[in-house]
C-alpha cells in the first residue's frame, strides 16, 4: 500500500462522493480542506490528516486512519476514517395548516385561522376611530 493518496480519489474511495468527478469538482471549487487549507484535487493525504468535505452546507470532519484507492464496500469505506462531525442542529418546522383539494373555498371561520397562522390582522368591516 502507498504513503499517500490524492484526496479526490480517497474521498471517492470511502464513499463520501458518488463519483470521482464530484469529489474533483468539490476541490476545485473549495469544498475540500486537509488540515485546515484548500486544496486541490491531486494533494496527497496520510493516515492521521484531518480532511474537512463541505456538503449541503455542513462540514464533515474525517481523520484519515487508512488509505485506499478502489471504491470497496460501505462497512470497509468506513474503518478508513474517524467521523468527527459534529451533529447536525434540529430544526423546529410548524404545522401548516392544509385543506384538502377540491372542498371548494375557504369558510369564514377556516379564512380567519390562515390569517392567523400567517400573522395577519384582520380588521375587516370594522372603522378606526380617530
Amino acid at each position: 500500500m502507498s504513503e499517500s493518496v490524492r484526496v479526490d480519489v480517497w474521498l471517492w474511495a470511502v464513499r463520501q462522493l458518488k463519483t470521482r468527478t464530484m469529489a474533483t469538482s468539490a476541490c476545485r471549487a473549495g469544498h475540500v480542506r486537509v488540515n485546515g487549507s484548500p486544496v486541490k484535487a491531486s494533494h496527497k493525504i496520510k493516515v492521521g490528516d484531518e480532511v474537512r468535505l463541505r456538503i449541503e452546507g455542513m462540514d464533515r470532519i474525517l481523520e484519515v486512519t487508512k488509505l485506499i484507492l478502489k471504491r470497496t464496500s460501505a462497512p470497509l469505506a468506513q474503518e478508513c476514517y474517524i467521523n468527527h462531525t459534529p451533529e447536525r442542529p434540529r430544526v423546529f418546522i410548524p404545522p401548516v395548516f392544509s385543506r384538502d383539494r377540491g372542498t371548494g373555498r375557504p369558510t369564514k371561520k377556516e379564512r380567519r385561522e390562515l390569517d392567523r397562522l400567517r400573522g395577519i390582522e384582520a380588521n375587516w368591516g370594522r372603522l378606526d376611530e380617530e
